[in-house]
């Protein structure tokens, strides 16, 4: 889901009543980030914390994506198992008096139970379901009264909040809005009808963000119901940019697997009725990395000694403090294919991304490619859209954001490729 698949930041095609209400009882951020423009190392950095050079997940499936005669390097192997020896979320949480539940995606094991989890609702290491409707073919799940995956999944979700008697912890992600493009049937026509608005017209996808933010009221209406509403931190957000080619998240460039904004800025917000006052809004650059550490802060876990790089926002979500000194990075060491060379947004049409860096400080943001040593440089206070590359202007800033960056490469040890693949080809032209 994209940084503008939502109403509340901004859509004119898609709607998501349930989504907007909930996003006005809170802190909206326009400034968060996926910590990978991917779903795996998303994911994994989520649930641990942790910088993608950390724990190894870089992607999905194999590092050498694309033609090999197009890949001037060798990349990094990609971690596909997420090791246990992380301490994740649900685990500090399931040791601290809470019952925990996955429910939908989860994509970094076959059996999220090992990882601190009570209950697994349908999560696997599949990174998408073969189908939203029944068989589902990859997906483990019991029969209910739904038979659209979507809905299967928030079905269940709703009798874990409704009979579970402790403090819980619930990780929804029912795989809806991810490819395969499986629409809800009775809600394509209203999308159908409607105007195209800023590269966003595709009715079938419509159809699930539609459903999406249905399954999220449901489990709204649930908390109210149970008088939980008021004492439950709830986060919303998505572990990578909109899918380029179905969504388009103007004005920012590209979309997911990209580095560029389109493929890492998301949708994010708060809601905390006890502390974080609502219809608030924050410019902060933050990641889902700061997820781990906000919610052990309101949890009022102290007393673990944990590895970790995201930030605790409460100071920021309750109104203490209005920025955060720290640059964010990105670690891609890997290849990652276009899916339309004729119809994209990237450095080149063959590749969503070739390896690299990425940094941002304060507004500016610096990508680095390792084929070439080349840079780009953007302020984007003014640039949002990544179209200005201020590197030969501004050769003072792009020295001191790739002096942070070689700094973090050794103290996270991150692998920078640099081995030459003996099946590249150098092409002046694409095609």
């Amino acid at each position: 889901m994209g940084w503008k698949d939502v109403g509340f930041m901004g859509s004119e095609y898609y709607e998501t009543p349930n989504l907007d209400y909930l996003a006005s009882q809170g802190m909206v951020f326009t400034n968060g980030y996926a910590s990978a423009s991917n779903c795996a190392p998303s994911r994994a950095s989520l649930m641990t914390g942790q910088w993608t050079p950390r724990h190894g997940i870089y992607t999905v499936s194999p590092s050498t994506r694309g033609r090999s005669e197009d890949r001037k390097l060798i990349p990094t192997k990609n971690t596909h198992t997420l090791p246990t020896q992380f301490k994740i979320l649900p685990e500090v949480l399931q040791e601290n008096g809470y019952t925990t539940c996955q429910a939908g995606k989860w994509h970094l094991s076959d059996n999220p139970l090992e990882y601190g989890f009570d209950l697994n609702i349908a999560g696997g290491h599949n990174g998408l379901p073969k189908s939203y409707y029944p068989p589902y073919k990859n997906v483990s799940i019991e029969k209910g009264k739904a038979e659209y995956l979507t809905d299967l999944i928030v079905e269940k979700a709703l009798i874990f909040i409704d009979t579970v008697q402790k403090p819980f912890y619930l990780n929804y992600a029912p795989y809806a809005v991810h490819v395969p493009i499986m629409p809800v049937d009775s809600i394509v026509p209203k999308y159908a009808k409607k105007s195209p608005w800023e590269g966003q017209g595709n009715a079938e996808y419509a159809s699930m963000v539609d459903n999406l933010d249905r399954n999220i009221g449901l489990l709204i209406d649930k908390l109210k119901k149970r008088d939980l509403l008021g004492n439950t931190l709830i986060v919303f957000t998505s572990d990578n940019g909109g899918l380029y080619g179905i969504t388009k998240q103007k004005p920012l460039r590209a979309g997911k697997g990209s580095y560029y904004e389109g493929g890492i800025r998301e949708p994010f917000f708060f809601v905390y009725k006890k502390r974080i006052q609502a219809q608030t809004t924050s410019d902060v650059p933050i990641t889902n990395m700061d997820i781990f550490p906000t919610v052990l802060a309101y949890a009022g876990i102290e007393n673990v000694v944990l590895e970790l790089d995201g930030q605790n926002l409460s100071s920021v979500l309750e109104g203490k403090t209005k920025t955060l000194e720290r640059s964010l990075f990105w670690h891609f060491p890997i290849y990652l294919q276009a899916y339309n060379v004729d119809d994209n947004q990237n450095r080149d049409p063959l590749f969503r991304t070739r390896p690299g860096s990425v940094i941002r400080k304060g507004d500016w943001k610096l990508h680095y490619y390792f084929e070439d040593d080349g840079m780009e440089l953007y302020d984007l206070s003014k640039d949002i859209g990544e179209t200005d590359n201020l590197i030969t202007t501004h050769p003072e800033k792009a020295n001191e954001l790739l002096g942070l960056l070689k700094t973090w490469w050794k103290e996270t040890n991150a692998p920078i490729p640099s081995e030459r693949n003996p099946d590249y080809k150098d092409r002046s032209s694409y095609n």
